[in-house]
């Protein structure tokens, strides 16, 4: 007969509170260490003195540099210092262009139509400044004409010289042949 217990994980470990990025205060190790922040005379002054000059103005003394000879320490509130460097990093992260990749899909036998109306778009996006990735998908026993698909993708290719450079030839994955282009630089 089975019994209904939850299972037993073992015991429950405390939360683990998590380590500083940087050391701070009676966690630097080196002997001297190079100072700088707002209201310190910048230099090279032994630990105990940093410290000390940190402790007088009831800040933190950081560490910024560990590799530097001797460790570029900063005095400031860590606090402070980790929200900025966070804030930081998230405006670096919003000025980040994102490309962006568009796709256009072929059947191996495409009409000229079809193409004429695919390539408008294409070039549409690549002027844009948008990655264009054109893909044929075969279907079923289509495989067997990857010739024509490719053929196909290099025409497209051909067709895109002006807007665009090929970034990759084109690449059968599966069941589809892919083919990338990317904008050309803006000149100036």
């Amino acid at each position: 007969m089975a019994l209904n217990k939850p299972f037993n994980r073992g015991p429950r470990l405390p939360f683990k509170k998590k380590e500083a990025e940087h050391n701070i205060n009676q966690f630097i190790r080196a002997t001297e260490v190079r100072l700088v922040g707002d209201n310190v005379e910048q230099g090279i002054f032994s630990l105990r003195d940093a410290l000390a000059i940190a402790e007088e103005q009831e800040l933190d003394l950081v560490e910024i540099s560990p590799n530097a000879v001797p460790p570029v320490c900063k005095v400031t509130d860590y606090n402070k210092f980790i929200y900025e460097q966070k804030k930081k990093l998230k405006e670096i992260k919003s000025n980040a262009k994102q490309t962006v990749i568009k796709e256009i899909r072929f059947g191996p036998n495409t009409d000229d139509h079809d193409f004429e109306f695919k390539l408008k778009h294409a070039i549409k996006f690549l002027e844009a400044g948008e990655k264009v990735r054109a893909y044929v998908h075969f279907k079923g026993r289509a495989i067997v004409y990857k010739e024509q698909g490719e053929i196909l993708l290099l025409r497209f290719a051909q067709a895109l010289e002006e807007v665009g450079k090929v970034e990759q030839l084109p690449k059968l994955e599966g069941k589809r042949m892919f083919l990338t282009v990317t904008p050309k630089a803006a000149k100036k």
